[in-house]
């Protein structure tokens, strides 16, 4: 199925014959639009324009599909219309950290789309790692994701307070090998927890894996093992800081998204502004 906002791109192109003007057409920057059409070739498989062509102009596989693109446009136009109310017409895709989504940001997303009714938010929660995979290829409109250093194209990044925890009712000395309670393969934390606890000459071993921020906070609350946390989510729970391994150099919290103008840019304004709340700006 071919997105709708790919394709008006795609026909605008065409019709001006040009990016920068069809941009302009659509109010948006020309490195969008340039994307939005990449993201319709990439699941066309095919290429659709001709960007060596002075003007440009629709490759022999792109007027194929000018007409269907035309009709599912209209199509669309015409049942917003027969509808009437364009609450819930269009939407953003959202990827988000589990413990980022707390109530300051429902809070932004509850009013936007009180002043957008047009607009469905659709948030999904994961892991960074996925989440950023999944926004570089185009199931995402805006992301925010923690990693060691934000990428060029991050439109705000935050410093993520980290440090080890363990259960407020914890023995004052942890066997050797020590216990750990950890995301699944591929967590974020995951591979810097084993790598500081092996500093400290350490042997350790898995005691449980979560695959949620909750399950791993629940887990050390309960005394099953020391764990690499994000010192914002420890609030809530009986747990505390596990000094003997010290400080930890912080994560970076960043802000992704495709496009810089209108509703998306006025939404990622407000989530960052969100962060940078309980956050100092990192750059």
């Amino acid at each position: 199925m071919f997105d709708p906002r790919l394709l008006r791109a795609f026909t605008a192109i065409v019709d001006a014959a040009s990016f920068s003007l069809a941009a302009k057409r659509l109010h948006m920057t020309q490195s969008t639009i340039s994307q939005q059409l990449a993201r319709l070739e990439d699941a066309a498989g095919l290429t659709l324009i001709d960007r060596a062509a002075r003007p440009v102009k629709p490759t022999t596989a792109g007027e194929r599909l000018l007409g269907y693109a035309r009709r599912i446009l209209a199509l669309q136009q015409e049942a917003e219309s027969a509808l009437g109310d364009r609450a819930g017409t269009t939407s953003i895709r959202i990827g988000v950290p589990e413990d980022i989504v707390g109530a300051a940001m429902a809070n932004v997303f509850g009013d936007f789309a009180r002043r957008h009714r047009e607009i469905q938010l659709d948030v999904t929660a994961g892991l960074s790692r996925d989440l950023t995979r999944r926004y570089r290829s185009g199931e995402f409109d805006i992301a925010i994701v923690k990693e060691d250093q934000a990428s060029a194209d991050c439109r705000a990044a935050f410093p993520e307070a980290m440090a080890w925890f363990e259960s407020a009712d914890a023995p004052d000395e942890w066997p050797n090998p020590i216990p750990l309670v950890a995301f699944p393969p591929g967590g974020l934390y995951r591979e810097a927890m084993f790598e500081r606890v092996e500093r400290e000459q350490r042997r350790w071993y898995i005691a449980l894996a979560g695959s949620s921020l909750h399950n791993v906070l629940v887990a050390v609350e309960a005394g099953l093992g020391l764990s690499l946390l994000p010192k914002s989510a420890a609030r809530g729970y009986r747990i505390r800081q596990y000094t003997p391994f010290g400080t930890e150099r912080p994560m970076t919290v960043s802000v992704y998204s495709w496009d810089s103008t209108g509703p998306t840019a006025e939404l990622v304004e407000r989530m960052g502004a969100v962060l940078a709340a309980g956050r100092p700006r990192s750059r």
